[in-house]
């Protein structure tokens, strides 16, 4: 009997294994310390928290034996070593606190609002990859002449003009002298385009510019010079050898932009009144409700690192040459 056949592909499922599972690690150490700095920036905060929730309220002149109730209800008299165990053990079921406004649940809040969000960077993260697909590739295929000036020219207004300036021009220049679209959001998808547009302009503009980079990069390489030799068309060189090769840093800049996009809500969904997490959170910074705010910046946060994690797997996914490197 000769020799088993040796089958590669279980060792390439080994490898992916060990990807995942390293990823996983550093993904887990990484929301461990966000969670030691989100709860640092609640426990800092100057001012007693008892007096902030109760002016919250609406008590401008909280008396200390209403302050000593609100203390002695949120116990924070504790040491904080318990108030950290406390509240991360909180934070592992779901829990994120008071809002000291409202009095309700801050994860209650935002599951309320969260499908406008999500719906907002949803359209926004289409709309930016549509835009950056078409700033890119139009400036990649004619390096150095007049789509490429004029591609990277619109990229960078796109990156430099705040998001809260091209807000306000939308607003006036095309809502209210124009009459496209309302002024007031309703969180449906029947008033979503302006806000989504103003939302994804600056991530398409640095998409593109990766974009534009890796196609030329890709274009130099050898094995394109050969298959230009062996008569490819150029849409076929583009669409089977640049773009693959090009997605990595791409799929990269997607993946992390895609959670600054939940950065970003906050100023679009106040400038389009959005009702969405982001507004929420700035009328809850205006308020000091900090439960609120030390619940977004977890949430995005979180939403940072499994975006960053995804990215990663599925890079490795597409080029080998990452996996070997990240399993080595």
């Amino acid at each position: 009997m000769g020799r088993r056949p040796h089958r590669p592909c279980r060792l390439r499922g080994r490898l992916t294994l060990a990807v995942v599972l390293r990823r996983l690690g550093q993904a887990f150490v990484t929301l461990a310390g966000a969670g030691v700095l989100v709860f640092g920036m609640l426990a800092v905060t100057p001012g007693d928290p008892a007096r902030r929730v109760l002016e919250a309220r609406g008590i401008t002149e909280p008396s200390p034996p209403a302050i000593a109730a609100v203390r002695e209800e949120l116990r924070l008299d504790d040491p904080l070593v318990v108030r950290f165990a406390r509240w991360a053990g909180g934070v592992l079921t779901g829990d994120l606190g008071i809002s000291w406004r409202t009095g309700s649940p801050v994860i209650q809040e935002f599951v309320t609002r969260l499908p406008a969000t999500l719906r907002l960077t949803g359209a926004a993260l289409v709309l930016a990859v549509a835009l950056a697909l078409v700033l890119g590739a139009a400036a990649a295929a004619a390096p150095g002449r007049w789509p490429d000036v004029a591609a990277r020219a619109v990229a960078l207004v796109m990156l430099v003009v705040p998001s809260f300036v091209l807000g306000v021009v939308v607003l006036d220049v095309l809502v209210v002298r124009a009459g496209l679209g309302r002024v007031i959001a309703d969180g449906t998808w029947a008033t979503v385009f302006l806000p989504a547009l103003t939302l994804a302009l600056a991530s398409a503009a640095g998409w593109s510019r990766v974009l534009r980079t890796s196609l030329l990069e890709a274009r130099s390489a050898p094995y394109l010079q050969v298959s230009a030799a062996r008569g490819a068309s150029r849409r076929r060189r583009l669409r089977v050898h640049q773009l693959p090769n090009a997605a990595p840093p791409f799929l990269t800049m997607i993946g992390l932009g895609s959670a600054a996009l939940i950065g970003g809500a906050p100023i679009v969904e106040s400038v389009f009144t959005w009702p969405g997490i982001g507004r929420y959170t700035v009328e809850a910074i205006n308020a000091r409700d900090m439960p609120v705010v030390v619940g977004f910046t977890l949430v995005a946060v979180v939403v940072y690192v499994v975006m960053s994690l995804l990215v990663d797997l599925v890079c490795a996914a597409i080029d080998p040459r990452l996996r070997q490197r990240t399993s080595s």
